[in-house]
Formats: C-alpha cells, structure tokens, sequence
C-alpha cells in the first residue's frame, strides 16, 4: 500500500508590532495609587498635597498630553506659582492652555473664590478694628483682585466693632468717584460713631492723589459737624497699603 507524503499546513507568520508608549497619556486612575492626588488626600492629609495637585482634583484630568497635574503645574508657573495672581484670572486667561474649557475654569475660580470668602469670614470675626492693619485685612480679600477702583466706607460703632461695610461707587482702572452725602447718610443711617473709607489702587501705586486727599478732608470736615469721627482713609493694594491715619494726613 503506497504511504502517503505528510500534508504540511503553511502559516502565514504575523510581523511583530511594536507599540510606541511615549506618547501615551495615563489617566489619574492608571497611576500608582499613592501618586493619585485624591488617594493621596484621603491617606496623608489635604496638607500633604501641592497647589497643582489640588487643582487637579478640581480638574480631574488633563489632556492628551499632559496629565491634570502637569496642566496645573504648567498653568501655576505662568502666574508665578501664587494663587492670588491665578485668582485674578478670567475664563480667557484659562482657555489658553489645552483642555482647559469653561467647566473646568469655572471649577478653579470658584474654588479660589471660596477661598477669599472664608479668609474674608475670618477677617470679619475679629472683635474690633484698631489699627490700619485691620482695615487692610479686612478689604484686602475683597479688592485685591480688582482690575478697577472701588471705593467703600467702614461702619463702626463706639467700641470700634464693624457694622457693616457699604461699596459707595465702582470706577475705571485708575479712578472712582465717592459723594461725601452718601458717606455721611450711609453711616447716620447705620448709627456709626467712628467710619474709615477705603479704596483700591489697581496699579499698585499707594501713594494718594490730590482728588484722595481732597475727598478725605470733606469727609471728615462733613463727619464731624454730625459728631461722627473719620477713623482712616486706607488704600488698599495688593500686597500693600498707605494710611492716611498712619502717615499724619488726618
């Protein structure tokens, strides 16, 4: 009986592929656990972590380049790693970075926002105004940041506790206008026995103009015909501040 030659099977060989990883992006849950900001919290403390970290929970991922921390990280260096000047910036200044759309901003600034409101708490819990310093601490959460003038008055009672705090008028970058009636009507209507004015200088300059200086001779020529007695005129900055109290000029 004749034998039959084997049959052989060809098999078409696949070429081998090689994946190129360097440009693969890990998503924060591939990472290892103890880099992950959020597991990192929750074992070491909220203290543990850096600002761009915390930004990135905010966040929650980055782009297909970067990771959520290395996005902060880039952003922070382009304000200098300070916060107050990333919590000057508006939704266009977020949006020149890639993957950063308006939820995203939106999340940072209000976050950064809470923030001043909870230093601002704070300032507002103290027991009494005495000093310049107060007035400076106690505004300077709420202007800081402004890219324009406010001008605001202070109402104190008789044992220098605050009453509250009027905005009187809202101007340009380099200047606003206050009317001395409603200054004067604001604290009678309060009952306030001692008011400071305050304003911003957006510039950073602290040194007063002529108009500043004017304004606050009316005000307390005004205030004390009515046996209210102007405590400081303060001009806040960011970092900064000139009193009038301070320097003589009251």
């Amino acid at each position: 009986m004749k034998r039959q030659a084997p049959l052989y099977v060809r098999q078409e060989t696949m070429p081998s592929r090689t994946i190129n990883t360097d440009n693969v992006k890990l998503n924060i849950n591939q990472w290892a656990e103890e880099d992950r900001p959020r597991e990192k919290m929750m074992q070491k403390g909220a203290e543990a972590l850096s600002d761009a970290e915390l930004l990135a929970i905010l966040i929650g991922s980055g782009n297909t380049e970067e990771s959520a921390v290395a996005l902060m990280q880039r952003m922070l260096s382009e304000c200098g790693n300070d916060l107050n000047q990333l919590g000057k910036w508006e939704i266009r200044d977020f949006a020149r970075f890639k993957g950063m759309g308006p939820a995203k901003s939106i999340a940072i600034m209000a976050a950064l926002e809470l923030g001043k409101r909870r230093k601002l708490r704070e300032r507002q819990e103290r027991r009494s105004v005495t000093s310049s310093k107060d007035i400076y601490e106690l505004f300077h959460p709420l202007l800081c940041d402004l890219p324009y003038e406010e001008f605001w008055v202070l109402l104190l009672n008789q044992a220098a506790k605050m009453i509250d705090r009027i905005r009187i008028s809202r101007g340009s970058i380099d200047q606003t206008t206050a009317d001395v009636r409603i200054i004067l009507r604001e604290a009678l209507l309060h009952r306030a026995t001692l008011i400071a004015l305050v304003h911003n200088h957006p510039s950073g300059n602290i040194r007063p103009s002529n108009e500043d200086r004017r304004l606050t001779q009316q005000v307390k020529q005004g205030a004390t015909l009515m046996n209210i007695r102007l405590l400081d005129h303060v001009i806040v900055t960011d970092g900064l501040y000139y009193s009038f109290n301070d320097e003589g000029d009251i």
